[in-house]
């Protein structure tokens, strides 16, 4: 069953979609044939889907999916976030990222119900949990952080049951995570990318975590964890022996994968498909690192790799760390030319919106600051640049752009250390 949330959309708008080719989803279903017989596929080989990946890092490239993958997937994900039949799904992730995670398919398996959204806002999702029952919902950090910040007007606190939000992409900063909980909702963090279908790990709870204190759950929480029921296979390996990496939590590797829950392919590009199977294992191109309880944690992606000095830099860890100041709403760090050291980092920001921004130079003085205070002088940004953060239509902060724009401001003079 769908459900449209928001019933005040325009009628002018309405009716421009449906004179461009739109039809409404009622329409959509009567022009069905209910005697209709299905017939599976001939080969679960046989491709199902074909999404492309973001663009956050590249060019987009065409990933194709097969039947038994998405199967396997649409029923891993019920499993692994214990979702019982008749759950109420809120939709603010887009279904035509990765194929919405595939929980189209999950949820037509638990024969549950998809709340849609004409616009995600913190008011509507505070909205449709209020009056439409939603218990569960998908969400990347951007999102999460909307919510998190959301003034009183817009939410609800505290909410009415218990409400399950599944969390992938880049790792949610430990503030985003905790703001989540004290407003109560239960956090599920977990990792994949369109070649594997949506999310493929997660950071599965344990017991044992209860009676740790709250920084240390988030800490634990923010990992991206083991591997789905439907995979196979999850390593980090070595990137030039190709063995993997111990399990100490800091011998750093690339994350790879491997089994049925991993794509067929890119689409008309063997470069691209010899490079990314090699040595039998699909590579992510995220550096991690294995812990001693088998769990992985993401460090970086390989090419937003700071290297200063010689020395590397995880914009992750330093992003997660800004992400504490009291003005920071978002942030992304990248690499930008340094005269001295080669390459130091490079902080662009948006500023929440009670932010005093009327002074520009003291803020970017005071970011810095703050960053000299809890990570090691090398990883403290150089530069702080305010604005809106490019992303993609799925809400990822496009690194290579913000990477040719702190290209384009030149090194940074030795003058500024």
């Amino acid at each position: 069953m769908i459900v449209v949330a928001d019933n005040n959309c325009d009628p002018k708008s309405l009716q421009h979609a449906l004179g461009k080719g739109a039809i409404e989803y009622e329409k959509f279903l009567e022009s069905g044939d209910p005697e209709f017989g299905w017939k599976p596929p001939e080969d679960e080989w046989q491709s199902i889907a074909l999404g492309y990946t973001s663009g956050t890092t590249s060019s987009p490239k065409g990933v194709v999916l097969h039947h038994r993958g998405a199967y396997l997937m649409a029923l891993s994900n019920p499993i692994i976030w214990g979702m019982g039949e008749g759950a109420v799904y809120l939709w603010t992730l887009p279904m035509f990222h990765c194929n919405g995670w595939c929980f189209p398919w999950s949820l037509a398996a638990i024969c549950g119900t998809s709340i849609c959204l004409r616009q995600v806002t913190a008011k509507v999702v505070y909205s449709a949990i209020a009056n439409l029952g939603v218990n569960y919902f998908c969400a990347a950090p951007v999102v999460l952080n909307t919510i998190a910040n959301a003034p009183k007007n817009e939410s609800i606190h505290p909410l009415p049951r218990v409400v399950h939000v599944m969390t992938a992409g880049a790792t949610p900063p430990p503030s985003v995570l905790s703001a989540m909980s004290q407003r109560g909702f239960r956090v599920t963090h977990t990792y994949g990318l369109s070649e594997t279908y949506g999310p493929s790990t997660v950071c599965a709870w344990k017991p044992e975590w209860d009676s740790l204190s709250p920084a240390e759950q988030i800490r634990l929480n923010s990992r991206q964890g083991v591997r789905y029921v439907g995979l196979e296979g999850l390593d980090v390996i070595d990137t030039k022996s190709k063995s993997p990496v111990p399990a100490d939590g800091k011998a750093v590797g690339e994350i790879v994968f491997r089994g049925n829950v991993v794509m067929k392919g890119y689409l008309k590009n063997p470069e691209a498909n010899q490079e990314a199977f090699s040595g039998g294992w699909f590579h992510s191109g995220d550096i991690g690192v294995k812990h001693p309880d088998g769990y992985i944690e993401i460090k970086d992606r390989s090419k937003d790799i700071i290297i200063s000095g010689g020395e590397n830099i995880s914009s992750v860890e330093v992003e997660n760390i800004l992400y504490q100041h009291p003005v920071v709403f978002e942030v992304s760090v990248v690499a930008r030319p340094d005269e001295k050291w080669g390459e130091s980092p490079c902080a662009f920001v948006t500023l929440k919106s009670d932010a005093d921004d009327s002074d520009k130079q003291r803020l970017a003085d005071d970011i810095m600051k703050f960053g000299r205070s809890k990570m090691p002088a090398y990883w403290v940004p150089k530069s702080v640049i305010f604005g809106p953060l490019p992303k993609t239509a799925t809400g990822k902060i496009q690194k290579h752009v913000l990477r040719s724009k702190a290209k384009e401001m030149g090194p940074v003079k030795k003058s500024r250390l």
